[in-house]
């Protein structure tokens, strides 16, 4: 796939890049197909389309990449990514970590079936962000707040 964009992906966005980028690494995995997910941001390029770019022509990254550029929200990105996991054998979700947990949940709340095949994806570092990581602390556990006390656990 080509992806040719005008616009930049946003700080947050592009940690939820290497996020995933460094996720593939860490396992080795040759057939590995990497979701963009995200909607309009405005005027331009969608989120996905953004991030994609940034993955090819910052992050060098030559793989397989699937683009979702419909959803606004994160139940959207999953509702929408759904057709797109059917037939695969592993899930790793990819962002800032509490919304990597807000959609793992929302993927067992839709598709508990698919839950299944979720593991763990390298979307935390010890000392990654710790400027801003109280901030972004905070802001997660707001957006969590409409999550069941289980399904804020960690567990894959």
């Amino acid at each position: 796939m080509d992806v040719a964009v005008q616009g930049t992906a946003n700080l947050i966005n592009r940690w939820r890049v290497r996020a995933g980028i460094r996720s593939i690494a860490a396992d080795g995995a040759h057939e590995t197909c990497v979701i963009f997910s995200g909607g309009a941001t405005g005027s331009g390029a969608t989120e996905a389309q953004l991030m994609a770019g940034y993955a090819k022509s910052v992050l060098a990254f030559d793989g397989t990449v699937l683009l979702e550029d419909q959803s606004a929200t994160t139940w959207e990105n999953i509702t929408n990514v759904i057709p797109l996991l059917e037939d695969v054998d592993r899930i790793k979700i990819a962002s800032q970590p509490a919304h990597a947990l807000k959609a793992r949940a929302y993927l067992r709340r839709q598709r508990p079936d698919l839950a299944e095949k979720l593991v763990r994806a390298d979307d935390y570092r010890p000392g990654e962000w710790m400027v801003v990581k109280p901030l972004l602390a905070l802001y997660g556990l707001w957006t969590l707040r409409g999550l069941k006390a289980e399904e804020r656990k960690i567990s894959l």
